[in-house]
């Protein structure tokens, strides 16, 4: 099982439904409080590249992208590969 952490910000409508997918798929994820201004986001930007925008979304450390990535990658029938589940 691939290890997964999501980067969320409270009241993030786009944050809570990448979270639901995840737990929806029944894969452990590590859920990170990461606001504007906290180490945790800072942790976020550098990790990804420099995306500054929540979720940022992390497989076994790859950057995937926010929401709308994983959406597709869900979309394109990738997601369940990439979660170990395929």
């Amino acid at each position: 099982m691939p290890s997964i952490d999501i980067y969320t910000q409270p009241g993030c409508p786009y944050c809570i439904h990448a979270v639901r997918l995840l737990a929806h798929k029944g894969v452990p994820f590590n859920e990170i409080n990461a606001p504007h201004g906290t180490p945790e986001r800072a942790e976020s930007i550098r990790r990804s590249g420099g995306r500054t925008t929540v979720p940022q979304i992390f497989i076994d450390n790859t950057p995937i992208g926010g929401c709308d990535d994983l959406m597709a990658l869900e979309r394109a029938g990738k997601l369940d590969t990439l979660l170990g589940k395929g």
